[in-house]
């Protein structure tokens, strides 16, 4: 039985195409089915390929990305939706996900992190990933609270559970650059600087003691 996650590639820059197909090809659970170049061409992929997930550019030929997300979580709602967009504002950012995106990545993501991505939102998470992090001092952090992914949370968990980045990546399946950045995030929201200053926000918040029901994580 073919478990391998079917993905439709989107995009109207041909190198863009190349670069991303060269990615995915490169992952052995992942097969490439189509590739299109507008929001039209995509959807007739779609119906005659039936992928398991479309990567698609924000701002395409004739039918945007948000609309075609959209028109894909009408008429195939098992069918799992990532825009990939060269735009960090947040506010376009919200609408690709209440259109119905399962993520958003920047396309200055590396390459070698769109496979994990993918990954996760075929799994059902949802969460998007921000290219400079917003500026927050430590009493911002506080007064605001920390407003945690659960992607963020579960990793949280696991560093004050004494696991290594390492093993953090191998546990949820993601490159060892992805958890980097996802420490970064989480440091940032807590007004810590490290690792340390984590595990320690961790305990004083009851959040280690979650530690043994993080499913697949163990030393």
């Amino acid at each position: 039985m073919d478990t391998s996650l079917k993905v439709l590639i989107a995009d109207d820059h041909p190198l863009m195409l190349q670069g991303i197909r060269r990615a995915l090809e490169a992952s052995e659970d992942i097969d490439v089915v189509g590739e299109a170049r507008s929001g039209e061409e995509a959807l007739a992929l779609v119906e005659r390929r039936n992928p398991d997930l479309v990567l698609l550019d924000l701002h395409m030929p004739g039918l945007g990305g948000l609309e075609c997300v959209a028109e894909i979580k009408r008429r195939w709602p098992d069918i799992k939706t990532v825009v990939i967009s060269a735009s960090d504002d947040h506010a376009t950012i919200d609408s690709a996900l209440l259109a119905g995106a399962s993520a958003y990545i920047l396309k200055s993501v590396s390459p070698m992190d769109i496979p994990s991505v993918l990954r996760q939102a075929s799994a059902g998470a949802v969460y998007h990933v921000p290219s400079v992090p917003r500026p927050c001092n430590a009493e911002q952090a506080v007064a605001s609270g920390p407003d945690l992914t659960p992607r963020e949370t579960t990793i949280l968990v696991a560093v004050a559970g004494g696991l290594t980045t390492k093993a953090i990546s191998q546990d949820l399946w993601l490159s060892e650059h992805t958890v980097k950045f996802h420490l970064t995030n989480i440091y940032r929201k807590l007004g810590v600087s490290n690792r340390s200053g984590a595990v320690r926000y961790a305990f004083e918040n009851d959040l280690a003691s979650s530690s043994g029901a993080l499913a697949g994580v163990h030393a």
